[in-house]
This record gives structure tokens, sequence and C-alpha cells, in this order.
């Protein structure tokens, strides 16, 4: 069997209809959905792939809960708002589905950069996404 290394952090979400496989990718400043005729099974296996993934990495945690983050809003297709607590050093962003996601541990200067960032998303995907611990706020939709 030959292997190949593939690198799927750019899709967002995953889904299955009508015989097709429909992916959500973040293209950096904006959100592609490509639709991939295959059978139920295709989308079946990128779950598990996801599931295997997320338990071995171990970084969904539980993250203390802390003060309410006073939110940004941005101008970007991946996110509606961000926001940081530097005393804890926690970094929330509230994504464009109205998820809010919070990751510990993240340094001032990551915060100053995503800032700064010429593109939102793609500095999230390189360098905030699977590098810190994060949990889902349970009172996001």
């Amino acid at each position: 069997m030959k292997l190949s290394k593939i690198d799927l952090s750019s899709i967002i979400a995953a889904g299955h209809k009508n015989g097709q496989l429909n992916l959500l990718i973040d293209r950096g400043e904006d959100i592609e959905l490509i639709e991939i005729p295959a059978p139920v099974a295709a989308y079946n296996g990128l779950q598990q792939v996801a599931d295997i993934a997320n338990r071995e990495s171990n970084l969904t945690t539980q993250i203390p809960a802390s003060q309410p983050i006073a939110m940004l809003p941005v101008n970007s297709t991946m996110a509606a708002a961000i926001g940081y607590d530097p005393e804890q050093q926690i970094l929330q962003v509230e994504f464009a589905t109205g998820k809010i996601y919070q990751y510990s541990d993240v340094e001032e200067e990551t915060w100053d950069n995503l800032c700064e960032a010429d593109s939102i998303g793609r500095f999230y995907n390189y360098q905030i996404k699977g590098h810190y611990n994060s949990r889902c706020l349970d009172d996001s939709p």
C-alpha cells in the first residue's frame, strides 16, 4: 500500500447529501463549497479520521471558565469576531457559523499578529488551529 501525506486543515466542515460529499474549504479570505460524487461511506470515513485525530491530538480540553472576553468584529469570511484575555492568555474566536471557541496559553504576540494579519482565516489555520488547547463554548449555536 502506498501512503501519501495530506493536509486537511483547510476543511471547515463536511456533509453528505444526494450522493454528494460536500466540503466547506477555507481559502483564506474566501470559503468555497466543493461537491464531489461519493458514497456516504466516504463521509463516514472522514468523520472517523476527524474523531481519531481529535482524540489522539488531545487538543480539545477543558479550559477554566473565565470572565466574558470583549470581542472585536473582524472583516473575515471565517470569523465574525475575535477577543483576547491577556491575564489568562485566552484567545476567543467567534466563527462566521456562530460557534465560539476559546484557545488557552496563547501568547500576546500571537494575538497581536492575528490582529495585524492580512487574512484572519489564513493566520488562524496556520498559527492557531491545532497549536493550542481549545474548547467550544456550550452556549454557542
